[in-house]
């Protein structure tokens, strides 16, 4: 069975400096671009963040409470190269740790005590907090940066690894293609425009805060050759009806 390590692995290995998350945030003229090699590093910290410092194991579950940002994805790959199960907000399972940011500080912060809470500030180089956080919350900006770059964990898949087979045939991303998106990643109706470029080979552009006129400047810009419409039904991944639609 193919998994998300062997995956990204692959592709760092055949062409690392391609570029594969570029995001945009309008409101504050942000713009990230993670290639392979940094997409890569970025979820080995975070796995090592999860797994040595958080404690969690194989099957544990991890809450992702974060709004549509590049370190959705980051915190996807890294639960899945850990085996963890993801939940979302609106689940009902019970998390053994939650990743939040700024927004989730109300609702997480008073559980630091008894939950392990990870917030980020979202800021566009990972930079830590500028106030203090809640008792017992962890900052990412702070954490993260002593972890390794490469992951040396070995775990199976845990339940919520997807499936890659599904994700790429379902897909009208072509390969090496580039997909534009407004969907968060870190959402059950978003993790396919996270795994379909990874399934084909291709990459995806983030886009937060655009008008229609804002979204087709980038698309020309970023070269994209498809967008993710959620009116249009391609099938995702554990078959879930997502939408794609060719430029």
């Amino acid at each position: 069975m193919t998994t998300f390590a062997d995956l990204l692995a692959a592709q760092v290995r055949r062409d690392p400096g391609r570029p594969f998350l570029t995001f945009y945030d309008v409101a504050t003229g942000e713009r990230t671009e993670l290639s392979l090699t940094t997409y890569a590093n970025w979820v080995a910290k975070a796995a090592g963040l999860l797994e040595d410092e958080l404690g969690l194991d194989h099957e544990d579950v991890l809450l992702v409470d974060l709004p549509c940002h590049w370190l959705g994805p980051v915190f996807l790959g890294a639960a899945w190269s850990v085996g963890l199960e993801v939940a979302f907000p609106d689940d009902t399972a019970s998390p053994d740790a939650v990743v939040c940011g700024p927004d989730g500080l109300d609702s997480w912060g008073p559980r630091a005590g008894s939950l392990p809470v990870v917030a980020s500030a979202l800021h566009p180089l990972g930079l830590r907090f500028s106030d203090p956080l809640p008792t017992g919350v962890h900052d990412l900006g702070v954490e993260i940066w002593g972890q390794p770059d490469a992951y040396a964990g070995f775990n199976p898949p845990g339940p919520s690894e997807p499936d890659w087979e599904a994700a790429a045939t379902g897909s009208l991303l072509t390969d090496g293609g580039r997909l534009l998106s407004t969907q968060n990643p870190a959402s059950p109706p978003g993790i396919c425009v996270l795994t379909e470029p990874l399934a084909r080979s291709g990459s995806l552009v983030l886009v937060v805060g655009a008008d229609d006129e804002r979204l087709e400047s980038v698309a020309i810009d970023e070269r994209v050759t498809a967008r993710h419409r959620a009116a249009h039904a391609a099938l995702g991944p554990r078959g879930r009806r997502l939408g794609f639609g060719k430029t």
